[in-house]
């Protein structure tokens, strides 16, 4: 039941449930759309984006044209070439010659773009959100840092709270107590990296981009002979460290039609092709592997072996700390090797578990539990229009960012896709067309076609 006790604060026709880049990209493009009032709420300090992975030299694997708005509104103050000029940057921008930007650099953009927006509200943690009939309006109770609570109606409500990190079974009863700083998620990496550098022996865990970053900056802690930092290794259960896909055709999974063609597949197509399609997402950078390929070779002058090494095509199966219950004495993982079926057991002194992330259901959802029509899996079902199916009674409409990649395909939790995402949910909200989006996107037919072959031209 809503708390009466708690006054309304205002009324809103949009309120946004947390501020990473999705609902800040949705923040921007509201911002000045007359005769519509935005708010977002998030329960952090500040903006911060990924803080445990923002080390030196790492770039974004999208180009800085996948801003927070110029894919749907390159005239819009909030893009990335003004935040460069506002920060008196565009001729260094410019003689750098970048189309990939630093991951630290997108964070401050995005950091500088939230402090500029009246509708962002940080120190705002939404502690319920439930259904008022009479309002007709979505009740938004969020505490602030002092414990004072507020309560807010919201017409329309998106959901852009992120995800959270996923670490293997057997190494969850290990991520906490003694074994905090041993055993972590790369999320953290960042915080814990000069204890770690300076331990014997790490393991990371992972194919992916982080997994990746995590094995370079570990190799760069050793010394130019190999003998200093830690020995490293890395486990992934990939067949292969496999590079993204990133041919320009390939990259076309990444656009509006592919969602469209997505979205008309059956259930069991489209969850079997979000397991295939792991390079599209989960696949690194082939400068990243060229960098790990690189500091390998350099220990290899004068006929030396590195002190790393690089293991595909391995699950880890249990853990345990090998001296006991505390984890001074290092973990012994058990592992199977996936195609020939066998096990060994590795000893390490700490392992990064670079195993990415998975959307959850907030707990300030409960009391719409019952008027969401969720899926056989418990996940929302969404339209076109990024709307969570809900039940009748509900005249107002709910919003998700990057909880769909069942129903909308690879595409959801990529940057490229943000602008585009928000502007479609800014034209929904507004009940008209504030931002045109484009109606053909890709040189590629992903169905069959439907109609005789057209002449070459651009596309439709």
């Amino acid at each position: 039941m809503t708390d009466h006790s708690v006054p309304v604060d205002d009324v809103y026709d949009l309120v946004g449930v947390g501020i990473g880049p999705f609902n800040l990209s949705l923040a921007a493009l509201c911002d000045g759309v007359p005769g519509l009032r935005t708010l977002f709420l998030d329960r952090k300090p500040a903006f911060s984006w990924h803080p445990g992975l923002l080390m030196e030299g790492t770039v974004l694997q999208v180009p800085f044209l996948a801003d927070l708005v110029t894919m749907a509104d390159p005239t819009s103050r909030w893009s990335y070439l003004n935040y460069l000029r506002e920060h008196r940057r565009l001729f260094p921008f410019f003689f750098s010659e970048r189309f990939h930007i630093p991951r630290r650099e997108y964070d401050h953009y995005c950091r500088w773009v939230a402090e500029h927006l009246p509708s962002c509200r940080f120190d705002a943690e939404v502690t319920a959100v439930e259904w008022d009939g009479a309002a007709e309006a979505f009740a938004v109770t969020h505490r602030s840092a002092d414990g004072s609570a507020a309560r807010v109606l919201a017409r329309r409500l998106v959901l852009g709270v992120g995800t959270v990190p996923v670490v293997p079974g057997p190494l969850r009863p290990l991520l906490t107590g003694e074994h905090a700083g041993r055993v972590l998620h790369s999320a953290d990496y960042r915080t814990h990296r000069a204890a770690l550098a300076a331990l014997d022996d790490v393991t990371v865990i992972g194919a992916g981009q982080s997994g990746a970053e995590v094995m370079l900056d570990l190799l760069r802690h050793q010394d130019g002979e190999g003998r200093g930092g830690p020995y490293v290794r890395w486990l992934a259960r990939t067949p292969a460290f496999a590079p993204m896909e990133y041919s320009k055709i390939g990259l076309e999974h990444f656009t509006p039609d592919y969602i469209r063609y997505f979205r008309g597949l059956p259930e069991a197509t489209r969850e079997r092709l979000v397991r295939e399609q792991w390079q599209l997402y989960k696949g690194v950078s082939e400068e990243t592997l060229g960098e790990i390929h690189d500091e390998l070779y350099e220990r290899t002058i004068g006929g030396g072996r590195p002190r790393a090494d690089l293991h595909p095509g391995v699950e880890v199966t249990a853990a345990r700390p090998a001296g006991g219950d505390g984890g001074g004495g290092g973990y012994v993982l058990t592992c199977r090797h996936v195609q020939q079926g066998t096990e060994f057991e590795v000893r390490t002194s700490a392992v990064v578990a670079a195993t990415g992330y998975a959307a959850v259901r907030p707990a300030f959802l409960d009391a719409l539990e019952k008027l969401v029509d969720w899926d056989d899996k418990g996940r929302y079902r969404v339209d076109g229009t990024y709307r969570v199916a809900l039940d009748a009674t509900v005249t107002g409409s709910l919003y998700v960012q990057n909880a769909e990649m069942h129903t909308h395909g690879v595409g959801a939790p990529d940057l490229t896709l943000g602008a585009w995402r928000a502007a479609t949910i800014l034209n929904d909200v507004a009940g008209r067309t504030v931002l045109e989006v484009p109606e053909r996107t890709a040189w590629t037919t992903f169905g069959a076609p439907d109609a005789p072959a057209e002449a070459a031209g651009v596309p439709r």
